[in-house]
């Protein structure tokens, strides 16, 4: 952040009086930014013995599959906006929706929050965020063309989960990066 989005003058980062933390403080006007970390909420969508996944069409990581997943909304609930981002990302209509996982991932500054839901009907299509949309089995899931490390950990989760018949609720911190291909296939 370089200018306050209060008065449009440049910021400096410091430990603001009363606070412990560095914030961005405008030293024109009496605004401190505070800077949080980002929700993203999300659906682990089965039908069957599959999950559903998308094909991302956007940056970052276009061209690599996903779970449908998003940034929460103001004004809704996880819930709500998971459901939103499903149906968003794959046309994808789920029912008897759990908290499933919550990932915390503090070097990008985001929180995972992701639901465990059913597909009422195997519908879904590709939509402007997702160039494909497919049910995988797990034995299909293209792991080395996953997008992001936390798809790749629930997946993983999932499947245990599903091997012992216990989808206990998960919380998990992630402190590394993810060493990942460069670049997806394309498709012909």
């Amino acid at each position: 952040m370089k200018f306050c989005s209060n008065c449009g003058k440049a910021v400096l980062k410091e430990v603001p009086p009363g606070d412990n933390r560095p914030r961005y403080v405008c030293k024109f006007c009496p605004m401190i930014h505070y800077q949080n970390p980002r929700i993203i909420v999300g659906v682990l969508p089965t039908y069957d013995n599959s999950i559903l996944l998308c094909e991302r069409d956007i940056q970052p990581r276009k061209g690599f599959w996903t779970l449908p997943a998003g940034f929460l909304e103001n004004g809704e609930s996880t819930l709500d906006g998971a459901i939103r981002e499903c149906k968003e990302e794959s046309l994808a209509t789920v029912s008897d929706a759990t908290l499933y996982a919550i990932y915390d991932i503090p070097h990008i500054e985001q929180v995972y929050i992701f639901y465990r839901a059913r597909m009422e009907k195997p519908y879904f299509s590709k939509t402007t965020e997702s160039s494909d949309v497919q049910l995988f089995t797990e034995e299909d899931i293209p792991w080395e063309q996953l997008a992001f490390p936390v798809v790749a950990e629930m997946l993983t989760s999932f499947f245990n989960d599903r091997k012992c018949g216990q989808y206990d609720v998960k919380y998990k911190q992630i402190n590394k990066c993810w060493k990942r291909p460069k670049a997806a296939h394309n498709h012909a």
